[in-house]
């Protein structure tokens, strides 16, 4: 009887247990940060959708900078980063490591890839082949616009954790010369892309994958040597006032990839850092999503509730 007693209490004590945890999720405020692009815009509201339907929980949207996300992460202010790009916040996650900031990665990434992109008739009117040929003034001047004899690029939106890079690389093959940076919100700069596409002028800018643009239009990556780590080092622009030019990206990005980031409390909730570890989007999920808010203008809450609606058993998989 006693053995019977013991059994039982060991059971209720477990069960308990579970109920304080699903408790404790449904009761906790979960701040998810929204990256300025459109897919992140969208999977945060996928994982803010499910954690409310599928958990109890009470998720809460906030637009950030994505490296401030990050470091929000590791204090636990924020929560959830919806798309941890590596390796552009490779060098934060080692800092937030160093002072025991925790920040948890996904072991499920969506396979990405950095360039210098420009229309396959640029190529063909310019000459312009190679990230290097920027750097040449007879090619740069056809991409003036503004006619100070220099041309422009792309190369990010401002809160970007790639731009800053793109920056260093623009110093490293040298034409920070000759190519005026422009930094703007993706969504305008895309439309720059749509217009000197369809008037058949030249454009170059960064560019990412997985992505829209390049289901939108014929697309093509500048060639430059292919990464080579010895030729890659960013000094931290918070220490070092000279941080571009004590900075070196002679060679191409490394392979990217992006994961959903989360913080310690998170960890705490077994069943919701469970369901965060299972998410598994594709690229072809990414470049639907991103057309949808970019190209057909659907709010990205609307896209990720017909993305929910549309894929059950995926969801149903993630949070069993």
């Amino acid at each position: 009887m006693a053995t019977r007693m013991f059994s039982r209490s060991v059971i209720a004590a477990g069960i308990a247990g579970l109920m304080a945890t699903v408790s404790n999720a449904a009761e906790e405020k979960i701040v998810i940060g929204v990256p300025a692009w459109p897919s992140a815009e969208v999977t945060a509201n996928i994982i803010s959708m499910t954690l409310a339907d599928k958990f109890g929980a009470k998720p809460e949207l906030v637009q950030r900078g994505t490296l401030t996300i990050l470091n929000q992460v590791g204090q636990d202010t924020i929560q959830i980063h919806p798309e941890v790009w590596l390796p552009n916040l490779e060098a934060a996650m080692a800092r937030l490591e160093a002072a025991d900031a925790t920040v948890h990665l996904s072991p499920k990434g969506v396979d990405a890839a950095q360039n210098i992109c420009a229309s396959r008739e640029t190529l063909d009117q310019t000459g312009v082949g190679k990230v290097a040929d920027l750097a040449k003034p007879e090619i740069a001047a056809q991409f003036d616009s503004d006619g100070d004899g220099k041309g422009e690029i792309w190369i990010g939106a401002p809160s970007w954790s790639s731009t800053a890079i793109e920056k260093v690389r623009a110093h490293s093959y040298g034409y920070d010369q000759t190519m005026t940076l422009l930094e703007m919100p993706e969504d305008v700069a895309m439309a720059a892309v749509d217009v000197a596409a369809s008037l058949g002028r030249p454009i170059v800018f960064y560019c990412y994958a997985p992505h829209h643009v390049f289901k939108l239009h014929d697309i093509v990556t500048l060639e430059e040597p292919a990464y080579d780590k010895t030729k890659w080092k960013l000094a931290d622009s918070n220490k070092d006032a000279n941080w571009i030019e004590n900075s070196m990206a002679a060679t191409a990005w490394d392979q990217s990839h992006f994961h959903v980031g989360y913080s310690a409390s998170v960890k705490d909730m077994p069943e919701i850092a469970g369901f965060l570890d299972k998410i598994a989007f594709n690229p072809d999920d990414i470049i639907d999503m991103s057309y949808a808010v970019e190209v057909e203008r659907i709010p990205a809450e609307d896209v990720a509730r017909a993305w929910i609606e549309a894929n059950p058993e995926r969801i149903g998989e993630w949070t069993k």
